[in-house]
C-alpha cells in the first residue's frame, strides 16, 4: 500500500467534515435543508451521533485512498491538488449528478452538494500538501 502517513489522513478526513459541518450549516443550511425536502423534525428525528460517525468513516476512507494514490505515485504539490479536485469534479460529482437525475433531484441540490464534495476534496488536497 506504500508509506501511507496515517495523521495525513485522519487530519484530511477531519478537514473534510469540517468542511462540511460549515457548507451545511452557516453556508446553505436552510436551503439544502428546503431542497432535499427535509424538515425540521425530520433532521431532529435522525440518531446525530451514527450519521455523523458513518460521516467522517466514510470521508476516512476516502482519504485513506488519496493518502494511497500519493504514496504510491509521490506526486508534487500541485498533483496533490490536481488529483485531490480531480477525484471531486471528474468521480464524485459525476456520480452524484447520475444519482440526482434519476432521483428528479433539484439543480440547486445538486450544486450544493457537488460544491461541497469540491470545496472538502480541495481542504484534504491541503492537508496532504501540508505533509508532503
Amino acid at each position: 500500500m506504500g508509506n501511507v502517513n496515517l495523521l495525513a489522513v485522519f487530519l484530511a478526513a477531519a478537514a473534510f467534515f469540517i468542511v462540511g459541518a460549515i457548507w451545511y450549516s452557516a453556508f446553505f443550511g436552510k436551503v439544502w435543508q428546503r431542497e432535499a425536502g427535509l424538515s425540521d423534525e425530520q433532521i431532529k428525528s435522525g440518531n446525530a451521533a451514527l450519521i455523523f460517525g458513518l460521516c467522517f468513516l466514510l470521508e476516512l476512507l476516502i482519504a485513506l485512498m488519496l493518502g494511497h494514490q500519493f504514496a504510491m505515485t509521490n506526486p508534487s504539490t500541485r498533483g496533490i491538488m490536481m488529483i485531490s479536485v480531480g477525484f471531486a469534479i471528474g468521480i464524485m460529482v459525476p456520480a452524484i449528478g447520475i444519482n440526482y437525475l434519476f432521483q428528479r433531484e433539484s439543480g440547486k441540490l445538486f450544486a450544493i452538494d457537488a460544491g461541497h464534495f469540491i470545496v472538502g476534496m480541495a481542504a484534504m488536497g491541503g492537508v496532504f500538501v501540508y505533509f508532503s
